[in-house]
């Protein structure tokens, strides 16, 4: 059985390090093992809990002169390479810009066949990372966008690409992440998952919350912003309203108290923490960004507005406590759809082609 051999450049934990859990613990097509450069140890962590096969280079830096040494330089190849030759690879998997030059230097060097995810549009509208994205597209034998939104934005800036990248929306595991049982809590709480960073737009949500009275929103991860984020929501007097979890190995416990997910991206690839809201039956309420609208249909699984529109998100928001029932059946419905299209068993399915086209 051919080994794929992921190589994962990050410091903390989102989306699509959780994706690749999900892909690498479930597609049986391949044998997979993870090379893992992070300074985080709920990453590394993350990792074998999951049962999966590390091989860790060890507590590493981050920042733009620890990522032109680890791309540029010789040891981190060197140290990759012979990872790819103990472990007998057939296929490198990347799935960070981080990764990318690494990767696929360590991959060419090895002779072997190169995947990349393309989890967001940030090294396409990123001038600071394009060069070096497109050094390694342009070595990468297959491409897989997590949506179409993706695609058409990398085939926008790289259309000679066109022929090497396809679409495999990522996918949930919808049996764990299941609907609560019983009544819904007191109360209307709003969840947003994701990193406490600018392109997540917590902050939207904070400022939105402040605009529905009664509500509370519950806040799920962790990051550089979270000060700054704990000062907007005293200045805006909802500070009683609103609760940061922090980074947390389990959302469901705080998702089952949720009536509705939100989505305040600025800029969204395509939203795994969407996927997971409903899979346990949550509607979305949120901008209609990226890729949302390929998961989110507005008015039935869910309440979206113009990107970027606060004043309509702080709208949809009040409707939402006001919907009753048919919020419930707007979340049955949300579930229904990442069940039939979103399922963790066709994101594996479709890994498992672009597989075997390579070997």
């Amino acid at each position: 059985m051919t080994r794929v051999v992921h190589v994962v450049v990050a410091g903390e934990i989102g989306g699509a390090e959780r994706m690749l859990v999900e892909l690498a613990s479930r597609e049986h097509s391949a044998e997979h093992v993870i090379a893992l450069f992070t300074p985080s140890d709920g990453l590394r962590h993350l990792l074998r809990r999951a049962g999966l096969q590390v091989h860790d280079r060890g507590r590493v830096r981050e920042g733009p002169l620890p990522f032109l040494w680890r791309s540029l330089g010789a040891q981190d190849v060197a140290w990759l390479v012979r990872v790819l030759h103990d472990e007998g690879a057939g296929v490198v998997h990347l799935h960070t810009f981080a990764s990318q030059v690494l990767g696929t230097r360590a991959a060419r060097r090895a002779g072997l066949r190169v995947v990349r995810t393309e989890h967001s549009t940030r090294v396409y509208d990123d001038p600071s990372c394009w060069p070096f994205s497109r050094w390694s597209l342009a070595r990468t034998d297959a491409a897989v966008a997590v949506s179409e939104h993706v695609r058409a934005v990398a085939l926008a800036r790289a259309p000679w690409a066109a022929d090497r990248m396809t679409v495999i929306p990522n996918g949930v595991d919808a049996d764990h992440f299941a609907p609560r049982q019983g009544p819904a809590p007191a109360g209307f709480v709003f969840a947003v998952v994701g990193r406490l960073e600018t392109r997540k737009g917590i902050d939207r949500a904070i400022d939105a919350i402040a605009s529905v009275p009664g509500a509370r929103l519950e806040i799920i991860g962790d990051g550089a912003e979270r000060g700054a984020l704990e000062s907007l929501a005293r200045r805006r007097g909802v500070a009683e309203r609103v609760r940061f979890h922090g980074y947390v190995d389990d959302t469901r416990p705080v998702l089952s108290r949720a009536r509705a997910v939100l989505c305040t991206s600025r800029s969204e690839g395509l939203g795994i923490a969407l996927l997971e809201g409903m899979a346990m039956g949550l509607p979305v309420v949120g901008f209609a960004v990226g890729g949302v609208p390929e998961i989110v249909r507005d008015g039935e699984t869910g309440l979206l507005c113009p990107p970027d529109d606060a004043g309509a998100l702080a709208e949809k928001m009040r409707r939402a406590t006001t919907l009753g029932s048919t919020l419930e059946t707007m979340g049955a419905a949300a579930r229904a759809r990442v069940v039939e299209h979103f399922s963790v068993e066709a994101m594996c399915a479709g890994y498992a082609r672009v597989y075997a086209r390579l070997w």
